[in-house]
């Protein structure tokens, strides 16, 4: 009977902390999602209203459109060069032995012990020097640059794991039958690590398309989506920046289901 009553309390533990987990997270996001639908100015309770009236609005903002294809060229740039970064990274930290190979390893990992306020500082301080030397300012490019320098680290943990639990001697089979070394990273080491790349893919353009500290340092006038709401909010509350934020929201969880299928379709493969 004892061990009935501690496998009950056990449960009733877990069971509450997953339910007080999900109510922490997603509890604001839907009261977000729904001062999106009021029909009023202003973010107050009780609605005057159900309307759409908001998402119109946006739809109709030429600042709040600049910001939204700011911040996609940024996040698809950024995702691309990162993925691309932190991919090889991964495949040289895990398949190669070599002299540093741990320094390698600790240094090209060490962006994801920096706060992403720090981190922005210091490189608009090596920005800003760079400007006056070279006659540039700070901008979309600065932004790309500073959410690679970030999201890389992120992208190699990720296709790491895949490495990890990689076979090597399909990738001798294959050198067996002829094959040289690109068709050998063409055709078997990339296809088999696809499911790895295209998570870490997902996840970094996530982080570049809600970062704010990073944007916030390194854009310099270039409005993207945190920082016109955050803008915006300083100035007043209004329900179209809940409705900006569904609309970033959405698309945001549909491409982690994506990518949950996906990798469990490779382990079940």
């Amino acid at each position: 009977m004892s061990h009935r009553l501690e496998a009950w309390i056990a449960d009733v533990i877990l069971y509450g902390a997953m339910a007080a987990a999900l109510l922490f997270f997603y509890v604001p996001i839907f009261t977000l999602i729904a001062f999106s639908f009021q029909e009023g100015r202003f973010l107050t309770l009780p609605f005057e209203g159900v309307s759409l009236k908001w998402y119109g609005e946006l739809f109709r903002s030429g600042p709040a459109l600049t910001a939204l294809w700011n911040s996609t060229v940024i996040a698809v740039v950024a995702m691309l060069l990162a993925t691309a970064i932190g991919t090889m990274a991964a495949i040289v930290a895990v398949r190669y032995r070599f002299r540093g190979r741990r320094a390698f390893q600790g240094l090209a990992g060490a962006p994801l012990a920096f706060p992403q306020l720090l981190l922005g500082i210091v490189l608009l301080l090596w920005f800003s020097v760079l400007g006056r030397w070279f006659g540039f300012n700070t901008g979309v490019l600065t932004a790309i640059i500073g959410h690679v320098v970030y999201i890389a680290p992120f992208a190699m943990v990720i296709v790491a794991v895949q490495v990890y639990n990689f076979d090597p001697v399909l990738e001798d089979a294959a050198r067996d039958c002829g094959a040289t070394t690109w068709e050998v990273y063409r055709h078997v080491t990339i296809p088999l690590l696809w499911p790895g790349i295209f998570s870490a893919a997902i996840f970094a353009f996530l982080l570049s398309w809600g970062n704010f500290y990073i944007t916030y340092s390194l854009a310099g006038s270039t409005r993207t989506i945190p920082t016109f709401i955050f803008s915006g909010i300083a100035v007043g509350s209004s329900p179209l920046y809940p409705a900006i934020a569904t609309v970033v929201f959405v698309p945001g969880i549909l491409l982690v289901i994506l990518a949950n299928r996906l990798r469990l379709r490779a382990g079940s493969a």
